[in-house]
Formats: structure tokens, sequence, C-alpha cells
């Protein structure tokens, strides 16, 4: 009961964009089977992938359960488009289909008026009335290893390790797994 008082209280205060991006930094070595299925459900399958969430109370919850697997923080709109244009893969009939075309997108996600990859960005960056539709369509990014690993500690960001909250930092570690 404590830790749900304690966890409503951090969230109000901690939320400051209503955008997050997650990237996975562990991989499977002593893992519960609930941190698993909480990590499939994010679609953060492989090491170094990354995706974007809204930041609502239940993704924060989830986010503080698998938090020794993962960093996180609130990507700006630059950062954004270098990951869609650099990286962005789309899903189409269960294939990773690289966003080179706005036809692509065009057909897959027309109907609710997004027609080419600036709107994408755009419906991303705003959090807009169809992020959903758009965060599922994006394929998981596949980010590279930095020159200098990180250190796969699983102490958090604050006492000097990797995983957990990053808040505006997010943006230079997007930058070196870019």
């Amino acid at each position: 009961m404590k830790q749900r008082l304690k966890l409503r209280k951090s969230s109000n205060d901690a939320i400051k964009s209503k955008l997050l991006f997650v990237i996975r930094i562990h991989g499977s070595k002593d893992m519960h089977p609930r941190t698993r299925q909480i990590l499939n459900k994010l679609r953060l399958r492989h090491i170094l992938s990354g995706v974007f969430l809204k930041a609502n109370e239940a993704n924060l919850r989830m986010l503080l359960t698998v938090e020794p697997f993962i960093t996180y923080g609130y990507p700006t709109s630059k950062s954004v488009r270098e990951l869609v244009y650099k990286k962005g893969c789309g899903n189409i009939e269960k294939e990773r289909t690289p966003l080179t075309d706005n036809n692509v997108i065009e057909q897959a996600l027309g109907k609710y008026g997004i027609i080419c990859l600036e709107d994408v960005v755009h419906e991303i960056a705003t959090v807009g009335s169809h992020f959903k539709e758009v965060t599922s369509f994006l394929w998981p990014f596949k980010l590279k290893c930095p020159e200098r690993r990180l250190q796969m500690k699983k102490k958090l960001y604050k006492e000097g390790g990797d995983a957990g909250n990053r808040e505006d930092h997010i943006n230079e570690l997007i930058d070196k797994l870019n």
C-alpha cells in the first residue's frame, strides 16, 4: 500500500513530458517471468532496441517494474526525427520494411490522415490522437552499440549506472546509439 502511494506521488511529479523513449540495456539473465512478460508487452525483446511510449501512470508503473533492464527518458523532437529518419522501419504484413517511400506510410496509415514521414514524426513528437496506431506500425528501433559500451550495471542512472530514468539525458544516449 505504501509503495502504491509513493508511486502515485512520484509519477505525478515525474511526468515532465507526454513522450518517453525506452531502451532495453540488459539481457535475460536473472529475469523473473513477469519482468520478461512486461518487456514483451513493451516490444523490447532484444538488447539495444527502443520504443516510444506515452508517459501515463500505467506505463510508468510497468517501467518501474522492469527498471533494472531498461533506461528511459524524455526525447526532444530532434531526437524523434533522427530516429525515425535513420532507423525507422514499418510493420507491413508482419515484415520489417524500411521507411524509404511515403507510399508505404500512406497505405498503412492513410486512413488516419498520416501520409508521409514528417506526419509520423509529428504524431510521435506531439503524442497526437493516433499515437498508438503510429507506434504499433513502427518496428522497434534497432540501435547500434556505442563506442564506449554501456557499463551494463543494473544500478540506477542517478547512482552512476545505466538503468532507470535519464530524463533529458536520453537525447545524448540516442545520439551515441544512432
